[in-house]
């Protein structure tokens, strides 16, 4: 709490609990627009409080917090407003609280995209609790999915909406459109944000098969760029392509095969 406190100081604390019990006890007091639920609480669990709030507090937006990274795929492709990882870093919070700030005047989370979340996380905690054994995952989890792809049947794969990656010993999940662009980086792949790089170990040719193709343009062997965070396209002398991005001092050149792309721009 003191961590949300420095970050987020006009944010108004209502309450703070120790177990589910205290915690069903307040939002039903008091309502609030944000609850921050830790997954597994002594005595009701975070999944169960959740699943009490269509009733207590239907407008409380859910961010659930854990230690256990098993549960982001669930939580991310149901909808949940945000999925923290202890320990939380300063950056990660305050991207939660930019998608919370952006979110929060217009829409509130969905009933009914709630309970999904809350079926799928249920059966993965077992009746003790516990999180499943972490033996045999693999180095990488699945990149989040949500929706619908853009024209796609019902069997067609969902664009992806997040990834998680690697910094030092922290794990981070990324919101795709947040990122800049991906780097091709021996075997693995660097992700690069207006905050920083982190590693992803999915190589580059099997990132652009699940990428939404409306956002993520390859521009080079080794570069795939998200077209949002493109702030302008020139040539230099030879007249390759460069393009400079937004939140970021470094160009990106671009093969000329690829400079269609920026025809008209």
């Amino acid at each position: 709490m003191e961590q949300l406190g420095r970050l987020w100081p006009e944010l108004k604390l209502v309450a703070e609990c120790e177990d589910g019990a205290s915690a069903l006890e307040q939002l039903a007091e008091t309502r609030p627009d944000i609850a921050f639920l830790d997954i597994r609480m002594p005595g009701i669990s975070g999944i169960e409080v959740a699943r009490s709030l269509s009733e207590l507090s239907p407008r409380t937006q859910v961010v659930f917090v854990t230690a256990y990274d098993q549960y982001a795929i669930d939580a991310f492709e149901q909808g949940a407003m945000d999925y923290l990882l202890k320990p939380v870093s300063d950056e990660r919070l305050l991207a939660t609280r930019e998608r919370i700030l952006s979110r929060l005047p217009s829409t509130r989370q969905d009933d009914a995209v709630l309970e999904r979340l809350l079926q799928r996380l249920g059966p993965a905690q077992g009746a003790a609790g516990r999180p499943p054994p972490r033996g045999g995952r693999a180095p990488v989890r699945a990149p989040g999915r949500r929706g619908r792809a853009p024209g796609g049947g019902a069997g067609a794969p969902p664009p992806l909406a997040w990834i998680t990656a690697s910094n030092g010993r922290e794990t981070q999940l990324i919101m795709l459109e947040d990122v800049a662009y991906f780097r091709a980086d021996n075997k693995y792949t660097t992700v690069v944000t207006a905050a920083g790089e982190s590693l992803l170990r999915t190589p580059l040719r099997e990132l652009l098969e699940v990428l939404d193709p409306q956002h993520f343009r390859q521009i080079h062997r080794s570069t795939i760029v998200n077209m949002k965070a493109v702030a302008a396209v020139s040539r230099d002398d030879t007249g390759r392509g460069v393009l400079r991005l937004r939140g970021r001092t470094e160009t990106l050149v671009v093969s000329q095969p690829f400079m269609s792309l920026f025809r008209g721009m």
